[in-house]
């Protein structure tokens, strides 16, 4: 008697394959930058006025230190290389 041998069940994908760490590692590094780009476009400014000089530091240079703060954070945790449990 002989047998056939089937090829291997193919695994369907499902919506829990986009729970994957380093899809949603992206999407907060890009929701980070967008914030960034969008202060940099409609955010205001820091003005420190005297009676002799104006300074004006726009405020997209600290959210950028802290978006990159953040990038690098982000970055360490949700695209590391071993094992999660």
């Amino acid at each position: 008697m002989a047998t056939i041998s089937h090829e291997p069940s193919r695994v369907r994908q499902a919506w829990w394959s986009l729970l994957v760490p380093e899809l949603w590692a992206s999407l907060a590094i890009v929701g980070m930058w967008l914030a960034v780009l969008f202060d940099a476009v409609y955010g205001p400014d820091f003005v420190s006025a005297n009676a002799t000089s104006t300074t004006t530091i726009p405020s997209v240079i600290v959210v950028a230190l802290f978006a990159y703060l953040g990038t690098r954070v982000v970055a360490r945790y949700g695209f590391r290389r071993e094992p999660r449990d």
